[in-house]
């Protein structure tokens, strides 16, 4: 069966009380979330605080998950340079990983020459299959689906696309010029059912973190074209998926889960726990989803 399948919950980094990573934790959420149908798991990027976590965590990160589970891992490979992101890659690729989501390098973001050359020095790096990740909301950097095309051309370990631009019609053009030779993903919460609609066969989600079961009959439904029973269940979901379109939403996420019993708002510097009017916004949401909660 493909990887490029499904939910594929990016997880959070659950941390000790002094902010080491908690590897018990990690076991018992990933399994968790497989257990609840989620298909694979990805480790590592963003909502896992990647660029807060040194290369021997994620190296030893990316170790735990494969153990603990039989499904795919994907890390996220990033990092501030194109050399770190190749040693990622391989320790990926010698850790038992499945497949390698490649993200722009932190901080620099260039042309589209530089781009390139750096995500070919990561894809050259191991054979393993390889999900671009195109956010140009959080990296500056977008992958347009002429330059995607051309790294499909060059690397045929190029396989699959996480798009989180927020424009569902990127979905369409990435399609319209590739066909199938890039199985899409959806990469921003809330535009799920539209990504699905244009084309996209699968969901890296962030909310699945706190909600897997709900999530995996979302994309469920969506992908059955029942778009009745997927909108209702998408109209329930919203205000929650929405908490993963902001600049906190790595606590926003993290806090949902500590409320319904799967981790702990712990979060790395520079970013700092809720408080105040953020902090009950976020409760109330999720109390008022909690209240309305649909069976399944």
């Amino acid at each position: 069966m493909s990887i490029w399948t499904g939910v594929l919950p990016a997880i959070t980094t659950p941390f000790n009380a002094d902010l080491s990573i908690d590897h018990g934790a990690v076991r018992s959420h990933v399994r968790w979330l497989v257990s609840q149908g989620c298909t694979g798991i990805i480790p590592c990027g963003s909502l896992g605080e990647g660029a807060t976590l040194t290369s021997a965590e994620k190296a030893d990160l990316m170790r735990t998950c494969v153990e603990a589970v039989k499904a795919p891992v994907v890390p996220g490979i990033a990092a501030l340079s194109t050399d770190e992101a190749v040693r990622l890659a391989r320790a990926a690729a010698d850790a038992g990983c499945a497949g390698l989501m490649v993200l722009p390098p932190y901080v620099y973001s260039s042309d589209w020459r530089e781009m390139k050359a750096h995500v070919s020095a990561v894809l050259r790096a191991t054979k393993l299959p390889c999900l671009l990740y195109n956010n140009p909301v959080a990296y500056k950097t977008d992958f347009t689906p002429a330059q995607l095309a051309e790294l499909a051309a060059e690397h045929d370990n190029a396989v699959a696309v996480k798009e989180s631009s927020t424009d569902a019609r990127r979905v369409t053009g990435i399609r319209a010029l590739l066909g199938d030779r890039l199985t899409l993903g959806v990469g921003v919460d809330d535009c799920l059912v539209e990504g699905v609609e244009a084309g996209a066969r699968f969901w890296v989600a962030g909310l699945v973190n706190a909600f897997p079961a709900e999530s995996v009959r979302l994309l469920e439904l969506s992908l059955a074209g029942k778009k009745k029973e997927a909108f209702e269940l998408y109209r329930w979901f919203l205000p929650l998926l929405r908490l993963d379109t902001v600049p906190k939403f790595v606590q926003l996420i993290k806090l949902v889960q500590q409320e319904v019993g799967w981790g702990h708002e712990r979060v790395r510097g520079p970013r700092m726990e809720l408080v105040g009017a953020e902090r009950e916004e976020c409760l109330r949401v999720l109390r008022e989803a909690l209240t309305n909660r649909p069976s399944l």
